[in-house]
């Protein structure tokens, strides 16, 4: 019997046990921290030998497979171990796909892959397809690969993922985009980063499709330097192609397999163009799976998107209240900004991250009439917009902001919740600073 064992006792690890059993494996599961109850009763259940606190290496160096978590980085001397003894060392995207023959789109970037995945699924299943979404994303893929039989899948991937696959093979890849991040795991080398996002495409065809952004340099330069084989579908924002997705007066024009589609951007539910750009990638691979233009067309108008994310609450006279909450960096908060149409009122502070808010300048003189600042210190804030914005004003509650925003909004006004901060300062995390944010706008 071949031996199984698990670095990491998390949602992934959990999954590859359950599925390692189905199959015949000897399964051992190791975490170095503390492994939660939740998790610690399925292995239980399932009766699969397990340790938490410590790594005993005579129970892993003898494995036959090892599927470590992704939040371990090669440069462990165990996994440095495991690797110079000739054992496979994979992910659990690599060990769950050996087991379904399931259609698989691949979704990775650096911004944006969590809102494509969930759009991409959402028109995959309205079309009446047979599918599951895991991955970077919800439930575990080896779990759903061992407890459901679907024929697709939609995965959300990260860089981390995807240093760890040897046969993995996506029908359908998308990179929304690459930005640098996470270098602390690559040697502080953004080719490196790059590298490794497009490993997504290492074992496809050309029966396949990578669908890119055409607008981002670095995924352009990097495919002129390293062509892959599977079929390039680009889209942009910026002129028509040949095949593919691209913006013209405000519509979204399709190019594919001989099909065409258009949609006025107006009927999508997520503002801002990136979330043009989003829209596109995901009907592009609903196309590719099947999936009926009208339905796609449908589809995109009930999507709402990720919670906390841009998140439409609720409309009170004639103002509309956003829950962004999910900005916990300039960047996303610069997207938000930059997306909304309307006068806004910004609800923004917290754990500053070393932010530099000058690249916002240009978009909170433009929209912004008032600040609400939210943590225990706004000091960074104040200095950075006190001169460009007259209405200023200091909260330390939810509710209290929330009352001031109600206070300050006007007709056609939105209140916008986003951060570009960390929420550890009053907040659990960003779910429970949306959700207070929520509570708030509906006890008005």
């Amino acid at each position: 019997m071949a031996r199984l064992v698990i670095l990491g006792g998390g949602e992934s690890g959990v999954g590859t046990a359950i599925l390692g059993l189905k199959k015949g494996f000897e399964v051992f599961v190791s975490d170095k921290g503390e492994i939660k109850d939740k998790y610690k009763e399925v292995l239980e259940h399932f009766e699969i030998e397990w340790e938490s606190g410590q790594h005993t290496e005579a129970k892993i160096l003898n494995a036959d497979v090892v599927m470590k978590s992704p939040g371990i980085p090669d440069k462990v001397p165990l996994i440095k171990e495991l690797v110079g003894k000739g054992i496979p060392v994979i992910s659990e995207i690599e060990f769950a796909s050996r087991y379904t023959d399931a259609t698989i789109i691949g979704i990775t970037g650096s911004n944006g892959k969590t809102t494509t995945t969930m759009m991409t699924y959402h028109l995959v299943n309205e079309g009446g397809l047979n599918a599951g979404m895991a991955g970077n994303i919800g439930d575990s893929y080896a779990k759903m690969v061992a407890e459901q039989d679907f024929d697709h899948y939609v995965l959300e991937i990260s860089s981390f993922q995807l240093d760890g696959i040897v046969d993995f093979k996506p029908h359908v890849a998308v990179i929304t985009n690459i930005t640098p991040d996470h270098l602390d795991r690559y040697e502080y080398k953004f080719e490196n980063y790059i590298a490794s996002k497009f490993r997504i495409t290492m074992n496809q065809d050309e029966q396949d499709y990578l669908i890119y952004d055409a607008d981002d340099e670095v995924l352009v330069d990097w495919l002129k330097k390293h062509p892959v084989r599977s079929k390039l579908i680009p889209f942009t924002l910026k002129g028509e192609v040949k095949e593919g997705a691209w913006l013209e007066n405000d519509t979204i024009k399709i190019k594919l397999e001989h099909k065409t589609l258009e949609m006025s951007t107006d009927i999508l539910a997520l503002e801002g163009q990136h979330n043009v750009k989003n829209t596109m990638a995901a009907s592009m691979a609903a196309l590719l799976v099947k999936v009926r233009k009208e339905t796609i067309r449908q589809s995109i108008q009930s999507f709402q998107g990720a919670p906390h994310r841009l998140e439409k609450v609720l409309k009170i006279n004639h103002v509309e209240y956003i829950n962004d909450s999910k900005a916990t960096n300039v960047n996303a908060t610069f997207y938000a900004l930059d997306g909304i149409k309307k006068p806004i009122v910004w609800i923004v502070g917290g754990v500053d991250k070393g932010n530099d808010y000058s690249e916002l300048m240009p978009l909170v003189r433009e929209k912004v009439k008032g600040i609400i600042c939210l943590g225990v210190d706004n000091s960074k804030i104040k200095d950075a917009f006190g001169n460009v914005i007259d209405l200023m004003i200091e909260t330390f509650s939810m509710e209290e902001a929330v009352k001031v925003a109600y206070k300050m909004a006007e007709r056609g006004d939105a209140v916008l919740l986003s951060p570009a901060c960390a929420s550890f300062d009053l907040f659990q995390n960003y779910e429970d600073r949306g959700n207070q944010f929520k509570n708030a706008v509906k006890n008005l």
